[in-house]
């Protein structure tokens, strides 16, 4: 005889197929078939698992719940209508304009969402930030439950998060697999073969548990395995069926993304529609989060006349900060002995994250953890961030507060050549919504930047060099994100030479060569990339009639791009040069690179020159 429990769990899992059904049918799009495959999985954990309180989705102790098969997102929202976060009115603006629930789920509509799901394989790996958090920072003893489509585990970046979950020990993460063996297009690489998965799984080191996912029984019992398992992560792997309980449907190729063909007779076949209300468990009481030691930020100084690397700035003033502020956290890509973030290891270990050369995980464990409120700072070479760009990109779609720092960037880190030179991250970043983007150079303006960093929001990207440059700036300079420092200027200027980072030195030291061949220019200093300082770039042209951009970038979408769409304004637009890295470089010192490149203040001072030139010839 089935149990009262066994009951209650069939009926919701029945309901949470109708509405699934329904919703997409209200839509006229969505993915019912993918929901109704994982509806057991997800009755059997909201009504027997889950503790989670709806109306206070920042209670410390809640448990979070992931949706890394985002595209079920009418499973969710059934499950939501369950517990009763919505109702059923707003059940069916399912994919509507202005509706809170979205063919994707998103946290910038609903509180209870922890991240942005859709891109696949990026659920598990921002969950292990979230586990690194509960294990390590928060201990309040939630658990982080995630339910997985098997296409994603196709996804390199599943495994990067299998194997980090499995080194940190987070026993508190649940990896539910959803093996309904059907794709978008025809059958997944492994098709219902549990043990092909469970061997990987197990090669990375978690506990794994094979059950059939339409057994309320055997579901329930694979939860409190998973809660029992002391040392490791576990992935329940459960064989299902898309489309489960409509025969039209069931385990068909062809119908992935499309509501059902006959809705009305799909949802009497499984019932009708019911209003079972579940009673989600409570959280444990818990401290408020972040009750941490936060004391005065006294950041690092540096005379005027040193050579000082930015990237060493960047490791001192985070390091500076974390003393400061208690909920600073920091994660590096193994290059902390690069990046300088080893400062911060160094002084704070327990908020030190090694994410080892995985730097899709790391820019996902910074969103993980920024989900739980700390202030992730991410740093790795700037070229590498490439690989984690869609990372980034899904960050600013969850509204996540995150920083982000790319170091030796651009040729200027000479003899290693092109694979290392960051020379495509200021577009990359400056093409995410809602970004800032930050090119410091000196130290005392990347110690201001690094502190600032911390109360915006959004995605914030911070530029740094290898190499040293002199120190221009006082240490009590004040550097407004959206502004930027004129560092010469005359009411002879011909022209004026827009420069951030290791150019502003170059861009200098023209303008001293120019000066005594009596050739005015005007510096300036643009460290903010994103937003731009659109005054003082237009006060400029129109004082000097032409703009110089100088960057250590290529062309497209840098420096020289950011200034022309701050002079689009519907007014003239003056005369502009970009110099920018326009040729593949090879391995050459910095300062035959520089030159190379034709952003050197020799390069530069020609380039000024011609331009007066040809202004007196015309």
């Amino acid at each position: 005889m089935n149990s009262p429990a066994f009951t209650e769990f069939t009926d919701l899992a029945r309901q949470l197929r109708v509405d699934s059904v329904r919703a997409a049918a209200a839509a006229g799009s969505g993915h019912p078939t993918s929901s109704m495959s994982a509806a057991d999985l997800m009755a059997v954990l909201l009504a027997g698992h889950l503790r989670y309180d709806f109306d206070r989705p920042a209670h410390p102790a809640n448990d979070r719940f992931v949706l890394s098969k985002g595209h079920a997102s009418p499973l969710m929202y059934a499950a939501a209508k369950a517990a009763g976060a919505v109702d059923d009115e707003e059940l069916l603006t399912f994919r509507r304009q202005g509706s809170r629930l979205e063919g994707h789920p998103t946290p910038r509509r609903l509180p209870w969402v922890e991240t942005a799901t859709g891109s696949l394989g990026q659920g598990l790996p921002v969950a292990v930030g979230i586990a690194l958090a509960g294990k390590r920072l928060d201990r309040t003893g939630y658990r982080v439950w995630v339910l997985c489509g098997d296409s994603e585990l196709a996804e390199g970046s599943v495994w990067e998060a299998a194997e980090h979950a499995a080194f940190e020990h987070l026993d508190n993460l649940t990896a539910i697999v959803d093996v309904n063996r059907l794709g978008q297009r025809g059958p997944t690489r492994h098709g219902h073969d549990l043990a092909a998965y469970a061997r990987r799984f197990q090669a990375f080191g978690w506990h794994t548990v094979e059950i059939d996912g339409h057994d309320p029984d055997a579901i329930d019992r694979a939860y409190r395995e998973a809660a029992s398992t002391a040392g490791q992560p576990t992935a329940v792997l459960a064989r299902t069926l898309k489309g489960k309980g409509v025969a039209d449907v069931e385990d068909r190729e062809g119908l992935h993304g499309k509501p059902l063909p006959d809705p009305e007779r799909a949802v009497a076949e499984l019932g009708g529609p019911s209003d079972l209300r579940v009673q989600v468990a409570e959280p444990p009481a818990a401290r408020v989060l972040h009750a941490v030691r936060t004391g005065h930020h006294e950041p690092p100084r540096w005379p005027k006349g040193d050579e000082v690397p930015t990237r060493d700035a960047y490791g001192k003033a985070l390091a500076a900060l974390g003393r400061g502020r208690g909920d600073i956290v920091a994660l590096d890509g193994e290059v902390g002995d690069s990046t300088r973030a080893a400062f911060f290891a160094k002084e704070h270990p327990d908020r030190f994250f090694e994410c080892y050369i995985a730097e899709q995980q790391m820019v996902a464990a910074a969103v993980g953890l920024a989900s739980r409120g700390w202030i992730p700072y991410a740093s790795t070479f700037a070229a590498f961030l490439t690989r984690a760009h869609d990372f980034v990109r899904m960050a600013a779609v969850s509204g996540a507060d995150i920083n982000l720092v790319g170091s030796h960037a651009g040729v200027a880190i000479g003899q290693d050549g092109p694979s290392q030179m960051g020379l495509e991250d200021l577009a990359m970043f400056r093409a995410v919504h809602g970004s800032t983007v930050l090119y410091p150079c000196d130290a005392n303006q990347t110690a201001h930047l690094v502190a600032t960093m911390a109360g915006l929001d959004g995605i914030r990207y911070l530029r740094t060099s290898r190499g040293a440059t002199p120190v221009i700036y006082g240490p009590d300079e004040d550097f407004p994100v959206g502004g930027s420092k004129v560092l010469r200027s005359s009411a002879r200027d011909r022209v004026t030479l827009v420069a951030a980072g290791v150019t502003v030195p170059e861009a200098l030291a023209a303008a001293d060569l120019l000066d005594r061949e009596g050739i005015a220019v005007r510096v300036l200093d643009l460290y903010s990339v994103k937003p731009v300082d659109r005054l003082t770039l237009r006060r400029a042209a129109e004082d000097t009639g032409c703009l110089i951009t100088v960057e250590d970038h290529h062309p497209e979408g840098g420096l020289g791009d950011a200034v022309l769409d701050a002079l689009l304004d519907g007014r003239p637009v003056p005369r502009l040069v970009r110099l920018a890295v326009r040729t593949m470089p090879g391995s050459a010192t910095p300062d035959e690179q520089l030159h190379a490149a034709g952003i050197d203040a020799e390069s530069v001072a020609a380039g000024v020159r011609l331009l007066v030139e040809q202004a007196v010839v015309g």
